[in-house]
């Protein structure tokens, strides 16, 4: 069963990186409009069409950046149905050897383009109805593992941000979820880690996919759910 999203506008940020691209089009095959806002310049491979819009340069950090990009979208698709937090970063180290710093970076990462990002676009998705906003968080959130303590404590904070936005706004015809996958299939993560098994991993389709249902019709009646999605990790 593939569940339509024809004529729903989504923006998917980090929509340039191996998961946005993956969930932009699985989007694009279900019949949405997607705007993918990337923090890097848009690829020249990536062209405009009338259902795909790439915004690089988007500093998804600071507010006037983020309200900027989701003027951009309006202008070319008229309204926004949904966002996908999908913007992020990753890092390893233990916490007696570790840097401050990167408990900094990784709230900034994950945690601020989340929020700013959501500020931005919530007064388009309030007026749309049907609204829907999905934040990619982690597994980690929930159980923490050697050397994530920087990287489980900001998505855990995304986690806990999905529950109480979708508490405020649950009687406002918006859901708010979160996906926990586990070890996402990338490129970067096989050169990191290349004696894994690789088929226990999530593949980008097949967490795209789930997204992609919480984004539907069908998904309406979940809210505030911190989904994981752990593949057989």
């Amino acid at each position: 069963m593939t569940l339509s999203l024809q004529g729903r506008a989504v923006i998917v940020t980090g929509g340039f990186g191996v998961l946005g691209s993956a969930l932009s089009t699985t989007l694009l095959e279900r019949g949405a409009r997607v705007a993918a806002l990337d923090l890097s310049a848009a690829p020249d491979s990536l062209a405009p069409t009338v259902d795909y819009l790439p915004l690089g340069n988007v500093n998804l950090t600071d507010s006037a950046s983020a309200e900027r990009a989701m003027t951009q979208v309006v202008e070319a698709f008229g309204h926004i149905d949904a966002l996908v937090n999908v913007a992020g970063g990753f890092a390893w180290e233990t916490f007696e050897e570790g840097d401050l710093a990167t408990w900094d970076r990784m709230y900034q990462m994950n945690v601020r383009t989340a929020i700013t990002g959501t500020q931005a676009a919530l007064p388009h998705i309030l007026r749309a109805g049907k609204g829907r906003v999905v934040n990619v968080s982690a597994l980690a959130a929930l159980k923490a593992g050697l050397g994530v303590s920087a990287y489980a404590a900001s998505k855990a904070g995304v986690a806990r941000f999905t529950e109480s936005l979708a508490e405020e706004l649950k009687y406002r015809d918006v859901t708010v979820n979160a996906v926990l996958p586990s070890i996402i299939d990338t490129p970067g993560n096989r050169a990191d880690m290349p004696n894994e098994d690789f088929s226990r991993w999530v593949s980008p389709e097949a967490l795209s996919a789930v997204i992609a249902f919480l984004l539907s019709d069908e998904g309406q009646v979940i809210t505030g759910a911190c989904l994981p999605v752990s593949g057989q990790v």
